[in-house]
């Protein structure tokens, strides 16, 4: 696997600092998720790593923390700035310690400027970003996609790509660096096209008034006969002759776009979600259904690429993209013998058997089961 070798510290916090640790164990580096209990039940993206509970407010904590350090290559912390120095473990000194270590701060306005200390979700860094002016309906309040863009796109995915990044700058130069991942930042880069072709003329109009965003006809979803949906993105004008096609309606692309949509939507309802597939099935005409989330998995497409993770009560996507030599395994086909990996974690510090029993009574380690 491509990060294999590769050791991490997560430090435990809410969705993009778990989920940038996932991504790395996922293309296989070994991931230790630093939490106050092993069993967290808000993170559900801990599968393949190892827990150690560690009450990191105690000063042995923090001393096996930094042992832990010397043997690693990355460390992810997701706490507002200034929380680890107050503990004494900030890059200043785990830097120190190990002067090659990755330290990637997850936050959601930085370590500087006038909202850095500030309290935050991914709503409020979205709309800082100024990508949430673009989204929503037309003539209606702006509108976020659930939590991905900051928690997930702006926030883990691109802290894992920092990380990587400095990985491979350290093998040129054997040197780590401190990475100041800003959430707000994030979100805006992520939004790049958007904001840097705002001259083209697909744009121009109010929120949910443009080809992208809802405001077309030939750029949408609609209902079915069947209370299902079909996605429609028949946008070039080979695409679009295909889609009046399969519609049996003869409208034009340009024609009066909310008639257009109208005629659209209830030749849409005439027929199933399953008819309309039926009839779309081999017309490069860009309508494609819209899966339910539950259902993804079984879908003809993600089955023969094996997109998700099978015989699970939940639905997992594997990892992606694919690597040829080294591809990644999906973090949730490992398992892990809590007190084993524990044990053998801190044996590799000097950390024995009785010490660990001790640590466990002193409250300095936080298993549920003494070892």
């Amino acid at each position: 696997m491509a990060l294999k070798g590769i050791r991490v510290l997560e430090l435990a916090g809410l969705a993009p600092g778990p989920y940038c640790g996932m991504i790395l164990s996922d293309f296989g580096a070994s991931v230790t998720r630093i939490d106050r209990t092993v069993n967290n039940r808000l993170d559900c993206l801990g599968n393949g790593k190892t827990t150690l509970p560690l009450n990191l407010k105690s000063t042995k904590a923090q001393t096996i923390l930094r042992k832990l350090v010397k043997k690693s290559d990355v460390i992810i912390e997701p706490f507002r700035p200034g929380v680890m120095e107050n503990l004494g473990l900030g890059p200043d000194v785990l830097m120190k310690d190990n002067p090659r270590l990755i330290y990637a701060r997850l936050t959601g306005f930085g370590q500087t400027g006038p909202l850095s200390a500030r309290a935050g979700h991914d709503i409020n860094y979205v709309a800082v970003s100024g990508v949430l002016s673009f989204l929503g309906e037309k003539d209606s309040k702006p509108k976020p996609p659930v939590n991905l863009l900051a928690d997930f796109a702006g926030g883990g995915l691109l802290c894992a790509f920092g990380i990587c990044v400095a990985l491979l700058e350290r093998s040129r130069s054997g040197k780590g660096q401190v990475i100041d991942h800003s959430m707000t930042e994030g979100s805006a880069y992520v939004a790049s096209w958007l904001m840097r072709s705002q001259q083209l003329p697909i744009w121009g109009k109010a929120r949910g008034d443009n080809i992208l965003d809802g405001g077309s006809f030939f750029y949408d979803t609609y209902e079915t006969k069947d209370n299902k949906f079909m996605s429609v993105g028949a946008l070039e004008p080979q695409f679009f002759k295909e889609f009046i096609k399969g519609l049996e309606l003869e409208i034009g692309q340009f024609d009066e776009n909310e008639t257009a949509k109208i005629l659209v939507g209830e030749k849409f309802k005439t027929k199933t979600q399953k008819e309309w597939i039926d009839i779309f099935e081999d017309t490069d005409a860009c309508v494609f259904p819209v899966v339910e989330w539950e259902e993804a998995k079984f879908h003809r497409q993600n089955r023969s690429r094996q997109s998700f993770v099978e015989n699970t009560t939940n639905v997992i996507p594997t990892p992606a993209p694919i690597l040829s030599r080294t591809p990644a395994k999906s973090s949730v086909l490992k398992e892990e013998a809590v007190g084993e990996c524990v044990e053998s974690l801190l044996k590799e510090i000097g950390v024995d058997k009785d010490e660990i029993k001790e640590l466990c009574n002193e409250g300095v380690l936080l298993l549920e089961s003494k070892l």
